[in-house]
């Protein structure tokens, strides 16, 4: 989860010192139970977080009344607190999590067949960052296209573009958005992960996602067409207290025909990238934190 529920600086030194020690006392399900009270303060007081949260639940939940819709709110609040700690539970070296993981094979021969790297297209859908470590063992240097935490206190707690020889960042604040780094590292074999359900200010195209226009990114694919490189989509959900399942089975090849096709093509694989988030959203309904209205436009 990248820059979500950011309006507002939400999590301090003080909240995440009692989420830590309720874990080192209680474990992880003394820690989700703390969950409840916290999350019920932000579903009653925090206007900007619910409405934030709405302009989802309203289209994935049409047939709800308001109550329920309020409801769903909740559960989508409780399910990323969770996210978070077990995010925390993993970088602190507490423990780690069963993974099950889908499309390896394909991956590892994406990038035993080519010298080029890929496009690891991720969203703001279950925990990908503990699950991405189940990709360790292709033993390729990960690229994170993300602006730094700014929230110190989350930055310091989750650990957050802390850096090591196997994940980068490339920040998108950098020189043409970090494309020059994005390409140097695709041509170098490497993964660079890129953020796909949100533009935040750049390039959009108009796509179908839940019986609404929305606005998603264009830069993955444009710049895998540019390097002759696929888009690898990744998915992430938690099954259980103590697994998750990553699938990178969903692999796109964004390529164009010609010029005159180029936008329309481009659409094409956008929508198609939508598509698959929208039956991930079928199936796990309460773990995307998109906490943001793309259908507006305005991301």
């Amino acid at each position: 989860m990248i820059r979500s529920m950011d309006v507002r600086k939400r999590g301090n030194k003080l909240g995440f010192w009692f989420f830590r020690t309720a874990l080192k006392l209680t474990g992880l399900s003394g820690a989700y139970g703390l969950l409840y009270i916290v999350c019920l303060y932000y579903l009653l007081f925090d206007r900007t977080a619910v409405s934030a949260s709405m302009a989802y639940v309203n289209r994935r939940f049409k047939g709800f009344s308001s109550v329920r819709k309020y409801q769903a709110v909740y559960r989508l609040f409780i399910s990323q607190g969770r996210s978070l700690i077990d995010r925390y539970y993993v970088v602190s070296g507490l423990g780690r999590f069963d993974i099950e993981l889908r499309g390896y094979d394909r991956i590892k021969r994406l990038l035993d067949d080519s010298k080029k790297g890929i496009i690891l297209l991720t969203a703001h859908v279950g925990n990908w960052q503990v699950t991405m470590t189940a990709l360790e063992k292709l033993g390729k240097t990960v690229y994170l296209l993300m602006s730094p935490e700014e929230n110190a206190a989350v930055k310091e707690s989750l650990n957050i573009d802390s850096g090591n020889e196997k994940v980068k960042i490339i920040s998108p604040d950098n020189f043409l958005g970090g494309v020059i780094e994005i390409m140097k590292a695709i041509d170098e074999g490497s993964i660079v992960s890129i953020m796909g359900d949100r533009s935040y200010g750049h390039s959009t195209s108009e796509v179908v996602l839940l019986g609404d226009r929305a606005y998603f990114p264009q830069s993955a694919f444009s710049i895998a067409a540019a390097a002759g490189c696929p888009v690898v989509v990744l998915l992430s959900a938690k099954v259980s207290t103590r697994k998750y399942f990553l699938d990178v089975s969903h692999v796109m090849e964004p390529r164009y025909s010609s010029r005159v096709k180029k936008k329309e093509e481009m659409e094409g694989f956008i929508q198609e990238y939508a598509g698959v988030l929208e039956d991930y959203s079928a199936e796990y309904p309460y773990q995307w934190f998109l906490f943001h209205d793309i259908w507006k436009g305005e991301n």
